[in-house]
């Protein structure tokens, strides 16, 4: 997975060490954290400790060590660099609508989820990797209206799905609910609408390096 440096404004060492922090700046520590454990970079104990942490935090000081070892050096503008994987290099898009008739479709490698996602296939093969994409969320909703053809997708470690909301008719799914192997939820991903005449598949692998 390649990463990107972003500023993260309001988390700044020249800051006085007893400036309050605020909620978007625990939200951007936090957000640190996810994206570190879901590479790799943190194991799930120590996830769960600073986790705990950053949400308790009142102060930036009390923010700062829990990301200093995953974060580049200081910029020269005296703001914390953080090499982040999953931080959207522009804003994401509200929806981003795919429609195909009798064909393919394909998304995969570094592309950034919008907040909603609408399947508007017939008869098509799909297939949504997101393992390598861009979260601009918590939660990603893939609304379907699938009528024949397979959706295939592929998730990262800490990506969930939940289907309950999805109706099916002359349909198969082979959906669980996560990788099962215990990795901090990084992604919500919700599925609704309707699929006929189709197959379902989500399938879990670790990003490509």
């Amino acid at each position: 997975m390649t990463t990107q440096e972003v500023h993260v404004q309001g988390l700044e060492k020249s800051c006085s060490p007893a400036l309050r922090a605020s909620d978007q700046d625990r939200d951007r520590v936090t957000e640190v954290l996810r994206v570190a454990v879901a590479d790799g970079r943190l194991d799930p104990v120590e996830f769960d400790e600073r986790l705990d942490a950053a949400l308790s935090a009142r102060t930036i000081d009390a923010l700062t060590p829990l990301i200093t070892d995953l974060i580049a050096a200081p910029s020269s503008d005296g703001a914390l660099t953080l090499t982040l994987a999953g931080t959207p290099a522009e804003p994401a898009a509200e929806l981003l609508t795919i429609k195909e008739r009798h064909g393919t479709v394909r998304r995969d490698g570094r592309w950034t989820l919008p907040h909603r996602l609408a399947l508007r296939t017939a008869w098509c093969e799909v297939m949504l990797d997101l393992t390598s994409a861009v979260r601009s969320a918590p939660e990603l909703v893939i609304e379907l209206r699938v009528n024949g053809g397979n959706v295939e997708l592929i998730l990262a470690p800490g990506m969930v799905v939940n289907a309950n909301e999805l109706s099916v008719r002359h349909s198969s799914l082979a959906i669980s609910r996560d990788a099962g192997d215990n990795t901090p939820e990084t992604l919500h991903v919700r599925l609704v609408g309707r699929m006929r005449h189709g197959r379902l598949n989500a399938r879990w692998q670790a990003p490509r390096r």
